[in-house]
């Protein structure tokens, strides 16, 4: 039990003086960043499942008329 409690005691060392954590306006910039980026990549992902989702129903109405 020693061991697991002095694992924590080291965990707890390193994270407070060893790692070196960002900036505020490193974390806000690169928080921006990820932002436009998921919305730019949620337009395309919607616009390329609107012109899938167009292009198979064309397909299977030219389909169903072609057998009526």
């Amino acid at each position: 039990m020693s061991s697991f409690v002095d694992f924590l005691k080291g965990s707890y060392n390193e994270f407070r003086h060893k790692v070196e954590w960002p900036k505020w306006a490193d974390l806000q910039s690169s928080t921006i960043v990820v932002t436009v980026a998921t919305v730019i990549l949620s337009l395309f992902t919607f616009g390329v499942d609107e012109l899938f989702s167009k292009a198979i129903s064309n397909i299977i109405g030219i389909l169903i008329n072609s057998f009526n």
